[in-house]
């Protein structure tokens, strides 16, 4: 039998690090984790239509540090940082009114990914934002393969969908799949999300995977 394991989880302290990384977190990691869940949970609501792909937090006893890597870094920080201000006035209230572990020494960066074409997460995303605006959903995965494709670094890309797949009254998968997806080779680049497209009659699930070719540890290059 085989058994299905997440891309990310797979290769982690291989080609991947920790989304959350902390310093001597001794008996609070009980705290640490709640706190990062719910924090990671708001955001992804909050933070919805401006092609956020990764939150990562770092933190000790002294310090917080929270990376947002998004693909349109202008909107969220807004002119002359009014936006970033005001989301870190949210964060820190929102911390607050749920009382979860939280230090006084509070960093938010905003980093932009250069290729969002390449990256899962943004790619989920704009399937969700086609089904949600009623497009079929052949054409939507088509031209979403075809537009990852395009890029020099991808070398493999799938794409399935779960649910009431144009308001059919019985739930379906559909996928569709371009070069190649070795998922069981740990040193292959794969990048893995997962997203929701909000219907009126219910929601439907979207994944993606991405292969960027194979990362060799000794020349440290891709394949």
């Amino acid at each position: 039998m085989t058994h299905i394991v997440h891309p990310y989880a797979h290769r982690l302290g291989i080609l991947r690090d920790w989304k959350s990384r902390w310093f001597s977190a001794g008996r609070k990691y009980r705290e640490f984790l709640k706190g990062d869940i719910m924090l990671r949970e708001y955001l992804e609501k909050k933070l919805r239509g401006f092609y956020a792909s990764a939150i990562e937090i770092e933190r000790n006893e002294k310090a917080f540090r929270l990376v947002i890597k998004t693909a349109r870094p202008g909107m969220i920080i807004g002119r002359s940082g009014e936006g970033a201000e005001k989301l870190r006035n949210d964060i820190v209230k929102f911390m607050n009114k749920r009382k979860l572990p939280f230090a006084k020494d509070f960093k938010l960066d905003i980093e932009e990914i250069r290729l969002p074409e390449s990256n899962s997460a943004v790619v989920a995303y704009m399937v969700a934002e086609g089904l949600e605006k009623r497009m079929p959903f052949r054409r939507v995965m088509k031209q979403t393969i075809d537009k990852v494709m395009a890029n020099r670094d991808v070398k493999g890309v799938r794409i399935f969908l779960g649910g009431r797949l144009g308001g059919a009254e019985m739930a379906r998968n559909e996928d569709l799949k371009k070069g190649r997806i070795p998922l069981q080779t740990l040193r292959a680049d794969i990048d893995f999300a997962r997203e929701k497209a909000h219907m009126t009659y219910g929601d439907i699930g979207i994944k993606v995977w991405i292969y960027k070719g194979d990362i060799f540890a000794d020349k440290g290059q891709k394949k």
